[in-house]
């Protein structure tokens, strides 16, 4: 089979399209497509916006419950072996869900508790360096969505944004049992939004948005010019990826630690949180049975409602975040502008711009986001319930 060269010129527009190495000249996209897949997977992961596919942590040991004055003393951020011991184990229907729980050393009523949804291809220990300073006066939950970290990725499973919100939404009611707030990144954001749009038993007290996602893949940002433009060249990659031998291959390069760590550079304002242990949080788990299904899945599955239709349903409040150099939802792309412009349109909504940071704000620049999250948080624990949908 010959390759088939593909070449997109564009002017030069917000990061996902722009190049990386001459961030002031146009972009171009040439690459050979073929069945030895000769092309650099992390340069066209970057070109196509598709670089935010971080994989699963394998956690293996469990304990039921996490005291945050037992863990290291001292310590704010939990290491990733730390994590993978203390966590626990939950059936839904019928698959093996893993998730974190550590309870503050004086628990108050009046706080509730939280629920924190990783992003794409992340799990639990993405939030290393949150869940100490949260569970100092709040009850904080975890999960590895189905398909991602230690949960199970069965066979043949179609993932969808609909499954994960429910999923969200029995685990509320199974295992926390309270009004809860939300928090969640990238594809997580949009999955707790949809499962506070359709909460109907009050289990969702507030959300807070990090860098939120128009959709499970890019099929859904549509709106977006440079999305158009490459539009052609997503469908090819959504036929090649359904090509399993291909599909294969592409995995296996984007396993490579050196792509890896290029790709999270590039989604990363604070390279410096780019570590080893980073590394080993996506990688470890892209060698477990099932990875390679649920990254095809997901990349190649409907992308999902769009939050534009759901938000405007939802009367809690709502605190979104937002890392100015983020190169998968722009801050200037249809995703950004819509929640940029949320405050002047829903009085529910804080809207907060994180100068310097990438996708990921939560593991970027942990400091800022904690600036912004706990005084939200003091403030709302002070505010009446209030329901899901208007």
């Amino acid at each position: 089979m010959s390759g088939v060269a593909l070449t997109v010129t564009v002017p030069q527009p917000h990061a996902p399209f722009s190049s990386l190495s001459n961030p002031s000249s146009t972009s171009s996209i040439s690459r050979s497509w073929s069945t030895a897949i000769h092309f650099d997977l992390a340069t066209c992961f970057r070109h196509m916006g598709l670089y935010s596919f971080r994989f699963r942590a394998s956690f293996r040991r469990r304990n039921p419950i996490l005291n945050a004055a037992s863990s290291s003393a001292g310590a704010v951020e939990l290491g990733f072996r730390e994590i993978q011991e203390k966590c626990c184990k939950w059936q839904w229907n019928g698959h093996s869900i893993n998730y974190l729980v550590l309870h503050p050393p004086q628990p108050r009523s009046s706080n509730p508790p939280l629920l924190l949804v990783h992003g794409f291809g992340a799990s639990i220990a993405h939030w290393r360096r949150n869940i100490m300073i949260l569970a100092e006066s709040q009850t904080v939950y975890a999960i590895d969505l189905l398909g991602f970290g230690a949960s199970e990725k069965p066979a043949g499973f179609a993932y969808t944004m609909e499954k994960w919100a429910q999923l969200i939404l029995d685990f509320l009611y199974e295992i926390v049992g309270k009004p809860t707030v939300l928090i969640g990144n990238s594809v997580g954001s949009l999955a707790c939004v949809i499962a506070a749009s359709e909460s109907t038993n009050g289990l969702v007290r507030g959300l807070v948005l990090l860098n939120c996602a128009g959709g499970m893949n890019n099929k859904a940002i549509v709106d977006d010019w440079r999305i158009k433009l490459l539009l052609p060249l997503l469908w090819l990659f959504d036929f090649l990826m359904k090509q399993r031998g291909i599909a294969s291959s592409i995995f296996e390069r984007f396993k490579q630690r050196d792509n890896l760590r290029n790709i999270l550079l590039s989604v990363y304002g604070n390279k410096e949180s780019v570590d080893e242990d980073l590394l080993q949080i996506i990688k470890e788990p892209a060698d477990e049975e099932g990875a390679l299904d649920a990254f095809i899945s997901i990349v190649t599955g409907p992308p999902g409602p769009n939050p534009v239709q759901l938000l405007p349903r939802i009367s809690l409040p709502i605190l979104v975040l937002w890392g100015n150099q983020d190169p998968f939802t722009p801050l200037d792309g249809p995703v950004g502008k819509y929640f940029a412009s949320l405050p002047s349109q829903q009085p529910n909504v804080s809207f907060c711009i994180l100068e310097g940071v990438g996708h990921c704000p939560h593991d970027d620049r942990p400091d800022l986001v904690h600036e912004k999250l706990i005084p939200w948080l003091a403030s709302l624990s002070h505010l009446p319930t209030t329901t899901t949908s208007s």
